[in-house]
């Protein structure tokens, strides 16, 4: 028997669009001998597909509604490509490693993303991102497909020595447009596999690339699953520098996954929407206020006296009609619900009960900065707190607060895969502080190097990925210390990793490129500067494991053996395990198993791993083989 070893690159796109076509449409797929290994596997028969859209397929059509841009093809492969790459765990920055159920992640949000996939598909209930504008400021990706015109690029100086794309696309880039959709469109594309059934997406973004970003999204998300346009007001001043407006506002446009599935959470009542209910009649049920009786367009049923306690006889304006019939009202003023004013001698009007409204207030698209805070406060707070200026330009808390309060339940987790200076991790701490909440994030920067005599670098940070880590340490504490009785079990930690290359060597290589030395490589390929906990957070990527899980680490004749979340993985890579290690991995009833080759010394050994397995667990042939894998 032989056991199965674990896949090493990233979930490849195209594997999962054709899982989810199975899923729904079975019948159209058949099996084909695959030319380079010979054996069969599933594809496509497009003739099937098309039978069963019946005339809803096109193909080729003169004229047909489509938004599109150069470049825009190698974007959507560029979303489907799996990537041989993995995240190291970095726990020497990390802040209570071994509790927090919070993510840091340091690279490319794109191969972050990617790497994600396997674990964290359809468990993400909302992803906030404040993308780059494409204003002409600093705009820094390294997709590969963006460098596709090599010649380009490099003459105009596109390119770094380490060939990444680091430039300003100023508006006299000829591909100003085409680049920025190419940059966002893989990474919606991909942030849409996270999401769950009932989760959404907030997105930022200004007028620059609005209009681009509505159509991408209508394209991935669908249009039936728009939600809304919020318009922020995020600044109070006027910029007097300004040619012909002052732009003082941003957008965010909301998406859901899925319209069937999605409900948003409503906001609190504030105590100012509250101060027009009294109860000047001292009504047992509390405050109320008077709401309107009348209604049109005028239905004739509906248009009847109301005798007034004064004797007085009312009847709805010209065009109008009483709200309700003439028997519900009588059933209304019988239940004192009907305020004729302090007297009796003014209009009837119907009493609504502070009690009896809905306990939030639904979201309107038009934010003020009074409500959720502008740029300046967000500037001057993060300051404050840092002790300078050391990022442009970030969001306000309480502007990132209402997105969390109204997408997130208590328990579910964020997305930022922009993340900057962390702004998200600190509202998630702070709304968890407020009310005894357990959401979760996962926060992803590329570490953009700040600029030479910046506040940043002056104070001693080197890139962005430093300024959000160290915010969030800060943000944590301070927190805490506000809210000692509230934030005793409060998670202020983060768990950091970096993108990194694959945790093996390439031996993929002709027998003439390999000499003696090196035929070490086909027994055990893991790169030298890999550790234990390198291995095991790779195989958790690959095996769809979440990187928060809680774990420990047992000691066992001096052979340490990893548990993640009580069984989901347990693992051993110290060299010729003894039957003991085995054995005590078996009691510990895991989901699955892992070891190095350079764990067995022998074949055999291999083959009595899967019948202590089966034996201890009383699992069958195919548990063992699908549960226990090797690296």
């Amino acid at each position: 028997m032989e056991i199965k070893r674990l896949e090493r690159q990233s979930a490849d796109g195209a594997e999962l669009n054709l899982e989810a076509l199975y899923r729904i449409a079975p019948s159209c797929f058949t099996e084909v001998a695959d030319p380079a290994t010979g054996e069969l596997r599933h594809v496509v028969d497009f003739k099937v597909l098309r039978q069963l859209l019946g005339d809803n397929a096109v193909e080729d059509a003169d004229e047909m509604y489509q938004f599109t841009w150069p470049g825009k093809q190698k974007a959507r492969l560029e979303a489907a490509r799996p990537i041989d790459k993995t995240l190291r765990p970095v726990p020497e920055d990390s802040l209570n490693w071994d509790t927090t159920q919070n993510l840091y992640i340091e690279g490319d949000n794109l191969e972050v993303l990617k790497l994600l996939q396997n674990s964290y598909m359809g468990k993400v209930k909302m992803i906030y991102i404040d993308p780059p504008y494409n204003t002409g400021n600093d705009f820094v990706y390294n997709d590969d497909f963006s460098q596709s015109a090599d010649d380009y690029a490099q003459a105009s100086g596109d390119i770094d020595d380490l060939g990444n794309r680091y430039r300003k696309n100023t508006d006299s880039n000829g591909r100003f447009h085409s680049d920025w959709c190419s940059m966002i469109y893989p990474r919606l594309l991909i942030a849409r596999s996270l999401l769950s059934e009932d989760g959404a997406i907030f997105i930022s973004a200004d007028d620059y690339e609005i209009e681009n970003l509505t159509k991408i999204c209508n394209e991935i998300f669908g249009e039936t699953n728009f939600i809304a346009t919020i318009v922020w007001q995020r600044t109070y001043a006027p910029i007097s520098l300004k040619k012909f407006f002052s732009e003082n506002h941003e957008y965010c446009v909301v998406y859901c996954r899925n319209i069937e599935c999605f409900q948003m959470n409503l906001l609190p009542r504030s105590e100012k929407q509250n101060k027009d209910y009294k109860n000047p009649d001292n009504d047992p049920r509390g405050p109320w206020k008077v709401g309107n009786l009348t209604v049109g367009p005028a239905v004739e049923k509906q248009i009847y006296p109301i005798i007034g306690p004064t004797g007085k006889t009312f009847y709805p304006p010209s065009g109008y009609c009483w709200r309700f019939s003439k028997e519900k009202l009588e059933e209304m003023r019988k239940d004192n619900r009907i305020w004729f004013g302090p007297e009796g001698k003014g209009s009837p009007t119907p009493k609504l009960f502070l009690s009896e409204v809905q306990d939030g207030v639904t979201p309107m698209t038009l934010w003020t900065y009074d409500e959720v805070g502008h740029g300046q406060e967000a500037t001057r707070d993060l300051r404050d707190l840092m002790g300078k200026a050391v990022f442009t330009s970030p969001k306000p808390l309480r502007y990132i607060s209402r997105f969390l309060t109204i997408g997130l339940g208590k328990d579910d987790i964020v997305l930022d895969y922009f993340s900057g200076s962390a702004t998200t991790a600190h509202a998630v701490m702070q709304l968890n502080a407020k009310d005894g909440g357990n959401r979760k994030y996962i926060l992803m920067q590329l570490p953009e190097e700040t600029e030479d005599g910046s506040e940043a670098r002056k104070a001693g940070y080197k890139n962005i990925c430093e300024i959000g880590k160290e915010r969030i340490r800060r943000a944590g504490k301070k927190i805490k210390e506000e809210n000692p009785l509230m934030t005793q079990d409060l998670d202020v930690g983060f768990r950091v990793f970096r993108c990194d290359s694959s945790n093996f060597e390439d031996v993929k290589k002709s027998p003439q490129a390999f000499q003696q030395g090196s035929l070490d490589l086909l027994i055990d390929n893991v790169k030298a500067d890999r550790t234990d906990l390198d291995l095991l957070f790779g195989a958790m990527l690959s095996w769809g494991v979440e990187l928060s899980l809680p774990m420990e680490t047992i000691d066992v004749n001096g052979m340490k053996i990893y548990n993640v979340n009580d069984g989901d993985l347990v693992a051993c890579f110290a060299p010729d395990v003894t039957e003991e290690v085995i054995n005590h991995m078996a009691d510990l009833h895991p989901m699955r198993v892992l070891f190095r080759d350079s764990c067995f010394s022998r074949d055999d050994q291999k083959i009595n791993l899967f019948e202590t397995f089966k034996q201890r667990l009383d699992w069958s042939e195919e548990t063992a083989i699908n549960s226990i894998r090797v690296i």
